[in-house]
C-alpha cells in the first residue's frame, strides 16, 4: 500500500512540476482548462512567442475555471498528458502546477510565480475571447497590475473584445503591435493587441462533436 501511495505521488508531482527556467529568461504564461488542447492552442503559441520574442510558454493547465461548468472537464492528469502529446515547439511546457498548491484563481498563480521567480520577466497569454469576459475574472484588475499582458484575437471575438469593459478600462495602457517585442520590458499595467492567423478550433466544439 505504500508503494502505490508514494508511486503515486511522484507521478502527480510530475504532472505539477514548473518548467525549469533561468534568470532573465521572457516566459510567457498561457492559462486554460485546456479541455482539450488543441491546434489553435499551439497556434497562437507560435506567434505569441514570435512577435514577442519569448524565451518559453508554459501552458498553465487549471485544475478548474470557477466561471465554468466542471461537468465535462477531464482529469487534470489527462489534460496535462493531451497538452504535453500536443506540443511541437521548443521551449512549450504544460504544466498542472496549480493543482499542487491549491490555486482556483488565475491572480494567486501568478502573484506566486512573481513572487517566487523574481527575476523572470512573465507575461499573461489571453484569446480575446477571454478579454471579452476578463472583467468577471477575480481581481482581474490585479492581473493587469501584476504583469503586462498579451491579447491574441481569435474568431468570433476579434472585434467586440476591443469593446469590453476591462479593454476600455485598460485603453491607456495598450502599446502599439509593433512594439510588441518591448512588451517584456515594460512594467505592468502594460497590453497588447495582436491580430495574426486564427485557428477555428475550440475545446467546446470538439467535446461537443465528441458527444
Amino acid at each position: 500500500m505504500r508503494i502505490i501511495k508514494a508511486h503515486h505521488q511522484e507521478h502527480i508531482a510530475r504532472i505539477t512540476n514548473l518548467p525549469a527556467s533561468a534568470s532573465g529568461m521572457r516566459i510567457g504564461l498561457f492559462g486554460g482548462s485546456f479541455n482539450p488542447p488543441h491546434a489553435g492552442h499551439r497556434l497562437v503559441s507560435r506567434q505569441v512567442m514570435k512577435r514577442l520574442n519569448l524565451d518559453a510558454i508554459w501552458w498553465l493547465v487549471s485544475p478548474g475555471n470557477p466561471l465554468k461548468n466542471h461537468a465535462e472537464l477531464a482529469p487534470l492528469k489527462e489534460r496535462v498528458e493531451q497538452a504535453r502529446s500536443l506540443i511541437t515547439l521548443p521551449n512549450v511546457y504544460a504544466t498542472g502546477f496549480e493543482a499542487a498548491h491549491g490555486f482556483t484563481y488565475s491572480f494567486d498563480s501568478l502573484l506566486f510565480l512573481k513572487k517566487t521567480l523574481k527575476d523572470r520577466k512573465f507575461i499573461w497569454i489571453m484569446g480575446s475571447d477571454n478579454l471579452k469576459n476578463f472583467h468577471k475574472w477575480e481581481r482581474w484588475r490585479s492581473i493587469a497590475d501584476l504583469m503586462p499582458m498579451a491579447i491574441y484575437a481569435r474568431p468570433n471575438s476579434a472585434i467586440n473584445a476591443t469593446f469590453s469593459k476591462a479593454a476600455i478600462n485598460l485603453a491607456k495602457y495598450r502599446i502599439n503591435e509593433d512594439d510588441a517585442a518591448l512588451l517584456p520590458f515594460m512594467p505592468a499595467p502594460a497590453w497588447v493587441y495582436l491580430h495574426g492567423i486564427m485557428s477555428q478550433e475550440s475545446s467546446s466544439a470538439i467535446r461537443n462533436k465528441n458527444y
